[in-house]
């Protein structure tokens, strides 16, 4: 009797210690009003304190959609381009680095006004590598652009 109740208060620890391991979310939103169709170039922010080159995946994915993309630091509007990409990454440790959170904002160039914004968050049962989260999350933009 001591032992099936060792075993089941042994299982119910470790099975209340692993749910909160497995959280995915991935969220986006479009500005009412706003027409991302019309945006075909763009000015892809570098964060300052990047060091996995999260600004050329940014630019990689799009290039590949079609668009025009240069990447720099941040400047004083009015940028160059129809668009301008900002980004923030959260990177965390568990046994490995790996990407945590990852939120891109599509702006304006001429006041940098929040056209759209996206997020996806995956711990580390559910993680993706770093192109994955960014196709995620600009897929999604565009998914409700439309």
């Amino acid at each position: 009797m001591f032992k099936k109740i060792l075993f089941t208060s042994f299982f119910l620890a470790v099975l209340s210690s692993l749910s909160g391991c497995a959280v995915n979310r991935a969220t986006a939103s479009v500005t009412p009003g706003s027409n991302l169709e019309a945006m075909k170039t763009f000015y892809v922010v570098k964060s300052p304190k990047d060091e996995k080159d999260v600004d050329q995946l940014i630019k990689d994915f799009l290039v590949k959609k079609g668009y025009s993309v240069t990447t720099g630091p941040e400047l004083t509007p009015p940028y160059q381009a129809d668009g301008v990409v900002t980004y923030i990454d959260k990177w965390f440790w568990d046994i490995t680095m790996y990407m945590l959170e990852l939120t891109i904002n599509i702006r304006q160039p001429t006041n940098n006004f929040p056209v759209a914004v996206g997020n996806s968050f995956h711990t580390s049962l559910t993680r993706k590598s770093p192109p994955e989260m960014v196709d995620e999350v600009l897929t999604n933009i565009y998914k409700n652009a439309k």
